[in-house]
């Protein structure tokens, strides 16, 4: 996106790497730059999870959303040669024997955590049927499947692209309002269980609070020509990840009510500070 932004804008665009804190530090520092439109970065879903985990108190509300980019939902993904081959039989089996199943994909708390939780709390299961491995993120988790030391991981499908082409893995469902065009064998949660239940991954781009509306409204052009762009969708196919735009306007909704829906399994789930 910065070098496509640089070109469409025929201006230097640099790309900062600020990491830390969950996403804390990079995060923040949208929210403290100068809202001139000189700062601008790339918003995950995270904004809506951190603040109700106690790491910070800044929220969506604090930055201004100028395009959504990209949206991935949790596939849940088990080993090639285990029993099960519907998400439906397996939440079946993890109903009938608690306790026994365990699962990964990211650390305690994480995106990919909150969404197996959200699962389980969503078909009447505790959130302690099935137990959780943290993790450095979903490549470990996907090789800790395999190698037959957890059962089950609640990623992003395209994390586990690799895993399922070369049949170490299969994929049972989605857990997105729609399935993933890359995968479209692989079916929702709503068309095995009619739960509609869904959680995704997304991520866009946002500046600080109080933006010329002027200045979006360019910015907002110019990624919208990107998303629809050869070379940006070829990027994101290779890269296992979906696109997925959205306007300001809708971007900005979608921080809040994603931020509502999460707070309210993290709450549940027991993890909200």
């Amino acid at each position: 996106m910065g070098e496509q932004l640089s070109t469409q804008m025929d201006s230097n665009v640099n790309v900062v790497n600020r990491t830390g804190g969950s996403g804390v530090v990079g995060h923040q520092a949208m929210v403290d730059a100068e809202p001139d439109g000189q700062t601008i970065g790339l918003v995950t879903v995270e904004i809506g999870m951190m603040h109700h985990q106690g790491l910070t108190d800044i929220s969506g509300e604090d930055l201004t959303a100028i395009s959504q980019m990209n949206e991935d939902g949790a596939g849940i993904t088990v080993a090639a040669d285990a029993e099960w081959e519907t998400a439906e039989e397996l939440l079946t089996y993890i109903e009938e024997h608690p306790g026994e199943v365990t699962a990964s994909g990211t650390g305690q708390g994480g995106i990919w955590h909150l969404a197996l939780l959200g699962m389980l709390l969503d078909n009447d299961l505790p959130v302690d049927a099935v137990n959780f491995v943290p993790s450095e993120g979903a490549a470990p988790a996907l090789q800790e499947l395999v190698a037959g030391g957890i059962d089950m991981t609640t990623n992003a499908l395209g994390e586990s692209k690799t895993m399922l082409d070369s049949d170490r893995a299969k994929a049972l469902g989605v857990m997105g309002s729609e399935r993933d065009p890359a995968f479209p064998d692989v079916e929702t949660l709503q068309e095995q269980t009619g739960s509609d239940y869904s959680m995704s991954v997304w991520r866009g781009i946002a500046g600080p609070k109080d933006m010329d509306a002027t200045v979006v409204e360019e910015l907002e052009c110019h990624l919208g020509l990107i998303a629809e762009s050869d070379s940006f969708n070829d990027f994101m196919t290779d890269s296992g990840l979906g696109v997925k735009y959205a306007n300001a306007e809708d971007f900005q909704a979608l921080m809040a009510e994603d931020d509502a829906k999460k707070g309210e399994v993290m709450e549940e789930a027991g993890l909200a500070k």
